[in-house]
């Protein structure tokens, strides 16, 4: 797919692989809507994407405006679900309303736009849809239980969505992330609901956002249905093949994780 002239919709678009597909997109031509909730960190991604950005700034969570919202974005070619918020504590720590808000950003909110932005692209009879997951929608992952139930759901939604309307013209993409250097680490909730902050995390040992956004667009520009995203050789990467081809051992090799981090909190029986 040639992107030069196309409207690419990206959420989740000041920092990170949001930002990175900004500017990716910029240099192939792509006409962008980018969105996120801090309008100046739009305003600084804009100016690196080669000034054919449009700024439509909302939160992925109010339901009620998105109707609006995508009125204003008008006529879209490639919708990318990338907004989301990620969690780092065990499950018995963590606040069912932290798991709501889990999910509400990083499940329903792609869902809720991707069904009011699809009806102009069945019209159409073309478009292209991708949603980011992660290689936790495909793993479980200890501290990560909202993370990867919400990155699931994402992987189930969208990979059911395309045996809906792929035979319509209209191209569904899951995006799967390893570790990638954002802050997603830096930024994701704590079982009370606070934010952890910097420090060391497992992403820091990533590939870099250009270099994430770099895959994502040869593998949107191929129409791939399903793009993994990270290092080559990535240990991380290797679960997904392991999880093909021997997912007892996958569960084993977790499962070790999980009691390494839970011995970490002082809770190992």
């Amino acid at each position: 797919m040639d992107f030069a002239g196309k409207r690419v919709w990206i959420t989740g678009a000041s920092s990170g692989i949001g930002a990175g597909l900004a500017r990716g997109f910029g240099k192939a031509g792509a006409e962008l809507i980018l969105s996120g909730r801090k309008v100046a960190a739009l305003e600084a991604v804009a100016e690196t994407s080669g000034g054919n950005a449009r700024l439509l700034p909302f939160e992925a969570t109010d339901f009620a405006a998105l109707p609006g919202i995508v009125a204003q974005a008008g006529e879209v070619d490639l919708l990318i679900n990338n907004a989301g918020i990620s969690q780092r504590d065990l499950c018995e720590d963590t606040d069912m309303a932290v798991y709501r808000t889990i999910m509400e950003v990083d499940f329903f909110a792609p869902l809720a736009l991707t069904k009011l932005v699809l009806p102009q692209m069945l019209a159409r009879g073309r478009g292209h849809i991708a949603a980011v997951a992660s290689v936790a929608g495909k793993v479980g992952s200890p501290q990560r239980t909202g993370y990867c139930a919400a990155k699931h759901a994402v992987m189930g939604f969208f990979d059911a969505l395309r045996t809906e309307v792929e035979h319509r013209g209209i191209q569904v993409t899951t995006i799967v992330p390893g570790f990638v250097q954002t802050e997603i680490g830096a930024r994701a909730l704590r079982g009370d609901g606070s934010v952890k902050g910097a420090g060391a995390d497992d992403v820091d040992q990533g590939i870099s956002a250009d270099a994430a956004a770099a895959i994502i667009l040869k593998g949107l520009g191929e129409g791939r249905r399903e793009i993994p995203v990270g290092a080559e050789g990535g240990a991380e990467m290797a679960l997904l093949d392991l999880k093909r081809n021997d997912p007892e051992a996958l569960f084993d090799l977790m499962s070790r994780m999980g009691e390494a981090v839970v011995r970490q909190f002082g809770k190992a029986a």
